[in-house]
């Protein structure tokens, strides 16, 4: 069987500090309404309805940070299998200091949609943005998304310019 190109996985301590937060929320929520009701049924109704979601969410996120991301040189799924997007929809990767990404994460623009998905924690799609990141460590997300703007760049014959090419001598400074 073939191995992957390259492998996310989440970082531990930020993965049980993010459940750690989602759980403690809930169970707030959940005390507040229950001990200390508020004095409007409206009001502890809401606060049972979101420390139940809370939860919920709590129990997503602890599921999908579990997985880890696969990037296959065709492909970018999780390790379910659940296919994020293939290399030939990819347009641009975005990890800038000021893009719509996930924290420690890039996003990729992609030519297709696949309808909208989420795995709290790892990665996201929105239409024709996927983001990946979250509770991943930094230094993994940024060799997939070198990994991924090398592809991108060689698929569409274009590369990126840097600072060192200024300082590459030109062929007409030699005469």
């Amino acid at each position: 069987m073939q191995e992957p190109d390259y492998i996310i996985t989440t970082s531990g301590p930020r993965r049980v500090i993010a459940l750690i937060v989602l759980l403690g929320l809930g169970g707030l929520l959940l005390y507040l309404a229950m001990a200390r009701p508020p004095e409007a049924l409206g009001w502890q109704v809401f606060l049972l309805g979101t420390g139940l979601l809370v939860l919920i969410q709590a129990e997503r996120f602890r599921r999908s940070s579990a997985l880890s991301l696969l990037l296959w040189p065709d492909r970018l799924e999780d390790s379910t299998g659940r296919l994020l997007c293939r290399m030939d929809e990819i347009t641009k990767v975005e990890r800038g200091t000021f893009a719509f990404k996930p924290s420690n994460g890039f996003v990729l623009l992609i030519d297709g949609r696949h309808g909208l998905a989420w795995a709290p924690g790892l990665w996201w799609r929105i239409g024709r943005r996927v983001g990946v990141g979250g509770v991943t460590p930094v230094p993994q997300t940024k060799a997939m998304a070198d990994m991924l703007s090398m592809r991108v760049a060689e698929r569409l014959g274009t590369r990126r310019f840097t600072f060192l090419d200024e300082l590459k001598p030109d062929a007409d400074d030699d005469k």
